[in-house]
């Protein structure tokens, strides 16, 4: 009897195990409903507009920031008008590891600001007067104020440096 019982509880700690591994793995990297649409496998966008990685795993977005890398929820503040669901996300397959700003001076020489690539679709629909910040629309382009900005700091991105 007590064989019957220790098996039972052996067989029921082991299912309810493989259960919950299974709930965290389907909640953990859901790619953004302003993602494009059949690359749910992927791990890292680039948005060459606004010079930005997203990291779809954990949710955050990846910017140089006065020399260093960041990682935050929110865009920084000179994109925060940035259009998610209009501007162009380069997925990057090829890469695996934790900083794919190791290979950011390659990613801004083959995708400059405005890069086109193949049609995207989204994976959601864009919600009225959002894009994707919970801010205006401004149709995948930065507003006026965070060009003045972006042209007053002082970007050489040319060095080769990795950060």
């Amino acid at each position: 009897m007590k064989k019957l019982v220790f098996a039972s509880v052996l067989f029921m700690s082991v299912f309810f195990a493989h259960a919950q591994q299974v709930s965290i793995n389907v909640n953990i990297g859901t790619p953004p409903n302003w993602g494009p649409q059949g690359k749910d496998d992927s791990r890292y966008y680039y948005l060459p507009d606004i010079d930005v990685y997203y990291d779809v795993n954990q949710s955050v977005f990846i910017y140089e920031s006065n020399g260093k890398w960041t990682r935050d929820k929110k865009l920084p503040a000179n994109c925060r008008q940035y259009d998610l669901y209009s501007g162009y996300k380069v997925v990057l397959n090829d890469y695996k590891g934790d900083t794919p700003y190791k290979y950011h001076t390659k990613h801004r020489a083959s995708y400059p600001k405005g890069y086109q690539g193949k049609p995207q679709k989204n994976r959601g629909e864009k919600p009225k007067g959002n894009n994707g910040n919970s801010k205006g629309n401004n149709k995948g382009k930065e507003n006026n104020n965070s060009k003045q900005q972006s042209a007053n700091k002082d970007h050489d991105h040319s060095n080769g440096k990795n950060h």
